[in-house]
């Protein structure tokens, strides 16, 4: 009787379960992710616009609106018949209508990071409690809301800050160590003027000079924070291009595009994916840095620099600082939990033949 042929795992499977057995890395990663995609759903959980509105028959959605970009989710009170002229205020109508055949349906936590004390039921600075979990801010502004869309706001930044500064540094790094000579010295040489300029002081100077924006700031921190990457990946790329397995795919006379895509590249990431988080814990802390320093994303963006400047503006208000300090550590530090569990998984010391 034949025995069954057992299918080894590939290298990338002994990865996958590597990294799986380390749990505090592998927790740390669902909750992250977790957590970051709930995230875009939060005007369905954190919001003063009602997720269901029943008024004289009809039904009105305008927590929904929210989450689609471009439809204006704009309603005027004099629709519902309220009382307060401007915008309708789902919160008043809800306790108005609770003997009524009109009703309203709240999201879970009934407040949005934007409110201030123009709406007569916010004040300034009210400490925490069952109606504002982590309390106010010094516009009346709720900083458990703020908090919560701080969080989407930077890791969005730090994704797409750590992958632009990828594809850059992996471009043009890659090019380095391949081609070398001529094209190699030309980006040497302005790397290293490039790279004698003090990053922190040329973005604030130019965040200063220009109107500060999400894609704005990802746009002035990518001139000046692909050179380290880059300089990697040209030294990864020189030291593959001198093994044998290169030569031979020469010698067959394959493309240098195809060589570099298809070889050179994929035996060059393992260290640079291993990097990858702690390059969002790098992104995350310019982000909030920036905020707090006030070069950073304009007013009212929820931010946890800028609730992190007020709280140590207003020191006596404890929870302004306690809150977004909370906050960026323990979502830093589940990032180092995952990057420490990556790094280990992908050890090339672990396994016995990685390429």
């Amino acid at each position: 009787m034949l025995e069954p042929v057992v299918k080894s795992e590939s290298i990338n499977q002994k990865r996958w379960k590597k990294f799986k057995s380390i749990k505090r890395g592998y927790y740390s990663f669902i909750l992250i992710i977790g957590l970051y995609i709930l995230s875009f759903l939060l005007p369905l959980i954190i919001n003063s616009k009602a997720l269901i509105v029943q008024y004289e028959g009809d039904y009105y959605f305008p927590a929904f609106k929210d989450v689609m970009p471009g439809i204006n989710a704009y309603y005027d009170g004099t629709m519902f018949d309220q009382e307060d002229p401007g915008e309708a205020n789902f919160r008043q109508l809800q306790k108005k209508w609770a003997d009524s055949n009109n009703w309203v349906i709240m999201p879970i936590y009934p407040f949005n990071p934007f409110e201030d004390i123009t709406n007569n039921e916010n004040s300034m600075y009210e400490p925490p409690s069952t109606t504002h979990w982590f309390g106010t801010d010094n516009t009346g502004r709720d900083v458990f809301a703020r908090m919560c869309y701080a969080f989407n706001i930077s890791m969005s930044f730090a994704f797409v800050l750590t992958l632009l500064n990828y594809i850059i540094g992996i471009s043009i790094g890659g090019a380095m160590g391949y081609f070398g000579g001529k094209f190699d010295l030309f980006f040497q040489r302005l790397i290293e003027i490039w790279s004698s300029l003090p990053l922190l002081f040329v973005v604030i100077i130019m965040s200063s000079i220009l109107t500060p924006s999400f894609f704005l700031l990802i746009f002035i921190y990518t001139l000046v924070n692909w050179i380290g990457l880059t300089y990697y990946m040209r030294a990864e790329f020189y030291r593959e291009k001198s093994k044998d397995y290169v030569s031979a795919a020469i010698s067959m006379g394959q493309s240098d595009a195809k060589i570099i895509f298809k070889h050179i590249l994929p035996n060059s990431l393992v260290p640079v994916i291993t990097y990858f988080p702690f390059a969002l814990v790098a992104g995350i802390s310019v982000l909030v840095s920036l905020d707090f320093l006030g070069f950073g994303l304009p007013p009212p963006t929820p931010s946890w620099g800028q609730i992190l400047y007020v709280g140590i503006s207003n020191i006596s208000k404890w929870w302004m600082v306690f809150a977004p300090v909370m906050a960026q550590f323990l979502t830093l530090l589940c990032i180092v939990f995952v990057g420490e569990a990556v790094r280990e998984a992908f050890d090339p010391k672990i396994y016995s033949r990685l390429r």
